[in-house]
């Protein structure tokens, strides 16, 4: 039985918020005005169509009909990719949130326009944000990992960085900070990504919490395949952000299932993710390595630190473990990981077992979950029956601290 939150605190006492996991709809010139001029036929190019969309057992499909809703697409060597309702939600009633297309002057302006973003962010309460990419993009950028071309695939990467980092973070002041993707079929590009990015101020990037599902090596491999990568962000402070999808699936249960399932255990790669990094070594040889879960919810990590420890204590024999984590495993959780909620009530009853410190607030925006715009409203219905300065600590103390950023605590 979920717990009910206590009384609401006043307005007064809730912090304004810094969201470690929003998202932004890239703009139609984002990519045709940085890329050079060969590539603009087949680069990622806006146009509008109709299409009709599905969403079931976990899987998106979409398809071209002349009989279906009008919406704008982006098109991408020979593939062609819509914006849908369900990402670009805000503004909308719960009921009309709805896998159907969407142009951009059907959504709201927040949802792609900087100094819109900044007003909506205003009526959220909210100080600071950052922002992972849309589902064209795909949340750890693995759009241009599945290119033909990787010449293009990189040079798309390196755009979508400057944007981020030049026109949709600059000029704001830092309440909107910038998140990267990477060169995920290349780790020594990727490092030099994240070191390059670094170098102006950039302490975010996108990973998948599962790149065997990408077709990509795990964080077990023997030879440490990933490991210039996790070196780069190590040393330049960059947190490795891990978005629920980001594995291209989201989780189900079977073909038929319907979306509601997926949407019940959207936290399930999370909890799979950080069971892999916690028996994988990575943060034993990078302790300076920083992971966090976007939108994973965290009332599940109590348990599984309990199992891990379990296993590692008393498993050990036959676990494949050796000596590469030679402390339990929630030592390492504790010292490397952040688990990011918006509606957990379980787990915020539980912070003790979750860790105060390792715990992150998130608004969403502007995707169908998004807490916009009661973002306060619901801190104080949820937060109320915690101490001012743990309140303080979830809604923006633990991001400035992991993010590097220039805030007021």
């Amino acid at each position: 039985m979920t717990p009910e939150a206590a009384p609401s605190t006043g307005t007064a006492d809730v912090p304004k918020i810094v969201s470690v996991d929003d998202h932004v709809i890239e703009p139609p010139d984002v990519w045709q005005s940085r890329l050079p001029k060969k590539y603009l036929d087949v680069g990622p190019k806006s146009f509008r169509q109709r299409g009709i969309m599905n969403f079931v057992g976990g899987v998106f499909s979409f398809e071209q009909d002349d009989d279906g809703d009008e919406g704008d697409w982006w098109s991408f060597e020979d593939g062609a990719f819509p914006l849908t309702r369900l990402e670009a939600a805000v503004g909308f009633d719960r009921d009309d949130v709805q896998v159907v297309p969407i142009t951009y002057e059907g959504m709201r302006k927040g949802c792609w326009d900087r100094d819109a973003r900044l007003e909506d962010m205003d009526l959220n309460w909210t100080e600071a944000s950052t922002a992972f990419p849309s589902s064209f993009v795909r949340f750890c950028g693995q759009r241009f990992y599945e290119a033909q071309d990787k010449e293009l695939a990189d040079l798309c990467v390196k755009a979508y960085n400057d944007w981020q980092v030049e026109e949709w973070c600059a000029g704001t002041g830092g309440r909107l900070f910038p998140m990267i993707i990477v060169q995920l079929w290349d780790p020594q590009l990727a490092a030099a990504e994240v070191r390059r990015n670094a170098e102006r101020g950039c302490r975010a990037m996108t990973f998948s919490e599962i790149p065997p599902y990408l077709g990509l090596p795990s964080i077990h491999d023997a030879d440490g395949y990933w490991d210039p990568l996790f070196q780069a962000c190590a040393e330049t402070g960059t947190v490795v952000n891990m978005h629920i999808g980001s594995s291209s699936k989201m989780p189900s249960t079977s073909a038929d299932a319907p979306a509601a399932v997926g949407s019940t255990l959207t936290f399930n790669n999370a909890m799979a993710s950080m069971t892999d990094f916690l028996f994988s070594g990575v943060l034993h040889r990078f302790p300076d390595l920083k992971l966090a879960y976007s939108e994973g919810q965290i009332g599940w990590i109590p348990y599984i630190l309990e199992r891990a420890d379990t296993v590692w204590e008393e498993n050990r024999g036959w676990g494949g473990i050796g000596d590469k984590v030679p402390e339990p495993p929630s030592t390492y959780y504790y010292r490397q990981i952040f688990g990011c909620f918006f509606a957990d009530d379980y787990g915020l009853h539980n912070l003790d077992r979750v860790g105060v410190d390792n715990v992150c607030f998130e608004t969403d925006y502007p995707h169908s979950d998004s807490t916009w715009p009661h973002s306060k409203e619901i801190v104080q219905k949820r937060m109320g029956h915690l101490e001012p300065e743990v309140v303080r600590k979830l809604v923006r103390g633990n991001a400035i601290d992991l993010f590097g950023l220039d805030l007021q605590p």
